[in-house]
């Protein structure tokens, strides 16, 4: 748990954040995570993958859509975090689900991996999955076809007492803001379906830019720009409410020197998703976001609920070596003094 203004906060570490080497297992990524004080856990598809991997008698790599030997891994990385007084709080991270043409095989994968992922969060204990906004092409940009397609999804969920965090990717095709994928959870109406927000999400696609030496967005002068962005956080204190937010996830972001060109890579991952991947430490660790505001805003709503450090740090290796556990610790120094600043 982390202070704010005396209130206790549960806390929440992204498997995926931590460890970046074979010795880094996820039974090691476990223990550094709970030694440092952390609540909870943010279970990723990669490491399911990886430990399930690791665990077989082949060593061979497991198919993502091979759902009966995933639930099987799952299961015991459930028990894993019991042991380690882990609670799973959700799964992630599923991409490219809604704005598929109807009858379209895209559309059918979308819904069968969903469903293949729902069997998953059974076998961890989860009553929670993230969706972030499409990145696809050749999807939908009405806003209540993306909505229509996340309310029968979150149908299908609450069969189960399951709930789905729809995130904005500050890369998405057609929903890349905090306002764009609330505008969404709102049409699609449903008590399931809620917020998952991210400083980073939100203050590097709003504010900050990895393709100018500034590192920040230039269509704008600094000033009008610092204008837009204190406007958006105080419009999201001002109009989301508390229970729709499922959680928030922390983190910062490096300036990228030299800047990344205004492409996207061999991949076709587009500037902002490279920034993502690689270039996001924990705050007040490298990095130059206005995260301190994007909290506040959330804090401003009454939202006490879940905070989840999420980061990507490409320079993780240079920082911590093979013991990942000053590292974690460090985290939450961070996440705490955040809150401290959100408070001040």
């Amino acid at each position: 748990m982390a202070q704010f203004k005396g209130q206790k906060i549960p806390i929440c570490y992204a498997s995926c954040s931590i460890g970046h080497n074979d010795k880094h297992t996820l039974p090691e990524k476990l223990k550094a995570i709970a030694g440092a004080g952390f609540d909870a856990i943010e279970l990723s598809m990669p490491d399911i993958l990886t430990y399930g991997q690791q665990i077989s008698e082949t060593k061979k790599e497991i198919d993502p859509k091979d759902y009966a030997t995933l639930r099987s891994v799952a299961q015991k990385i459930g028990e894993l975090c019991k042991k380690e007084g882990l609670k799973i709080l959700i799964l992630q991270p599923f991409a490219n689900f809604e704005g598929w043409p109807k009858g379209s095989p895209e559309r059918d994968d979308a819904f069968d991996r969903a469903k293949g992922w729902m069997s998953i969060m059974e076998a961890t204990g989860t009553d929670m999955m993230q969706i972030g906004s499409s990145d696809a092409e050749g999807i939908s940009s009405s806003f209540d076809y993306l909505a229509s397609d996340l309310a029968e999804l979150a149908d299908i969920f609450a069969e189960k007492g399951f709930r789905i965090a729809y995130e904005n990717w500050c890369w998405a095709t057609h929903a890349p803001t905090w306002k764009d994928v609330w505008e969404i959870v709102k049409k699609a109406d449903r008590p399931n379906l809620g917020l998952c927000l991210d400083t980073f999400q939100s203050a590097g696609g709003e504010w900050g830019s990895p393709m100018t030496k500034s590192g920040l967005i230039e269509d704008v002068d600094k000033s009008e720009l610092d204008k837009r962005w204190k406007a958006s956080c105080e419009e999201l204190a001002k109009t989301v409410p508390a229970e729709k937010i499922f959680f928030l996830q922390i983190s910062d972001a490096y300036k990228m020197d030299p800047p990344l060109e205004d492409k996207p890579d061999e991949s076709g991952l587009r500037p902002r998703g490279q920034w993502s991947h690689d270039y996001r430490p924990v705050p007040y660790n490298g990095g130059y976001l206005p995260v301190e505001d994007f909290t506040k805003a959330v804090l401003a709503t009454g939202f006490r609920g879940w905070l989840s450090m999420e980061v990507f740090d490409g320079k993780a290796p240079e920082k911590y070596g093979d013991d990942m556990t000053p590292y974690a610790k460090g985290a939450f120094v961070s996440l705490q003094k955040l809150l401290n600043e959100a408070g001040a």
